[in-house]
């Protein structure tokens, strides 16, 4: 059975499945929730509806206030009445993953065989497993076919997912600095970030809600490493440079001499204070384990009979997911016969170039949106 409710603790809506969920792990979830927002209006035809999939700290809330942070939404430059994602045209629907921590089925939240906080006992999830939790939600709001699945960076690798399984179901995918599968770099990257949790004391082996603790170090740490994969070199160099953190000189010593040192200090202690370590833990995970090239080839009859338009896009700066990877993502679908459009936007901001200004970037998704007939 599923209802749809209003959410009572956030914004938005959950969607509450009493059905058993087979995960690629094998194991199950007898029932989940989904938390969601929306924006604009469905037409009649039910033809203008766009997926927005989040990325790695990403929630639902992209395009309004954070309830959380009560910072403008991760997305607000792109999605809103008159924007790129014109929810003035457009019906917009974003989810937050299975896993997360903002009231989507997770780790924080309660497993119903035990009425107990899930922890680490959990179970293992992967991108096709929250794509798929996505697709229980668009079918039950009674819509056959999506305009667009819309995604960056994680983002990207549930866009990527939507077209290799559920193709029959979209209209096209707009990927942004993405890639087919995660490299031995960002696996690293992850691992190093996952350890440093872990490895705090106050994570009491996944339990510490249990134990009434946070591992703040860890999941700090965690977030300050991960932070500088997100901006390029030359983005640290113009805004920080080597400049000093209120001081004149030097203290020879290992408090905070170098504002950049301040900045990602800051990033990391912003961050305990909204997300969930095991949520980080779990979702770090399926990004490593993801790898859609073999389904996308497998399923190419239908994406091809389906003629699922792909734009993919990165950024010259983008080291964590260079251009490279998106040219992996053109070739495959290019040697599949799919229809596909790419473009390198150039920035110097790195890989969280998607979540900021970028004109060139607003200009090519508005054209190619606008190319698509409702």
């Amino acid at each position: 059975m599923r209802k749809i409710i209003k959410n009572s603790k956030y914004p938005g809506f959950v969607l509450q499945c009493n059905e058993q969920l087979v995960l690629d792990s094998g194991k199950t979830l007898d029932e989940f929730e989904i938390a969601y927002q929306t924006y604009g209006e469905l037409n009649v035809n039910k033809s203008n509806a766009i997926f927005v999939c989040h990325a790695l700290t990403g929630d639902q809330f992209p395009a309004e206030k954070n309830p959380i942070t009560k910072k403008t939404g991760w997305w607000d430059l792109m999605i809103g009445p008159g924007k790129t994602i014109d929810t003035n045209k457009y019906f917009v629907i974003c989810s937050n993953v299975l896993g997360g921590c903002v009231g989507t089925t997770g780790p924080n939240e309660i497993n119903p065989k035990t009425n107990k906080i899930y922890g680490i006992e959990f179970p293992t999830i992967t991108i096709q497993d929250m794509v798929r939790v996505q697709k229980i939600l668009v079918d039950e709001l009674k819509i056959d076919k999506l305009l667009s699945v819309v995604g960056g960076s994680m983002g990207s690798m549930q866009v990527l997912q939507w077209a290799a399984t559920y193709p029959e179901s979209l209209r096209s995918i707009i990927s942004i600095a993405g890639a087919l599968k995660h490299s031995a770099q960002n696996i690293a990257f992850d691992e190093a970030g996952r350890q440093s949790i872990m490895l705090d004391p106050n994570w009491k082996k996944g339990n510490y809600i249990i134990e009434d603790t946070k591992p703040e170090n860890g999941l700090s740490v965690a977030r300050m490493i991960a932070h500088i994969t997100y901006l390029s070199d030359a983005a640290f160099q113009k805004k920080f440079g080597r400049n000093l953190q209120e001081k004149q000189d030097l203290s020879f010593g290992f408090d905070i001499d170098f504002q950049v040192e301040s900045y990602l200090r800051y990033q990391g202690k912003s961050f305990v204070d909204r997300f969930d370590a095991n949520s980080y833990l779990y979702m770090t995970r399926a990004m490593d384990y993801f790898d859609v090239s073999e389904q996308l080839i497998k399923n190419k009859e239908s994406i091809i009979k389906n003629k699922i338009r792909f734009l993919v896009l990165s950024f010259t700066s983008d080291w964590l997911f260079p251009t490279k990877e998106s040219r992996g993502i053109v070739s495959l679908l290019n040697s599949i016969g799919s229809l596909v459009s790419s473009a390198e936007v150039v920035s110097d901001r790195g890989h969280d170039s998607f979540l900021l200004d970028e004109p060139q970037l607003f200009k090519i998704t508005s054209g190619f949106l606008k190319g698509i007939k409702l």
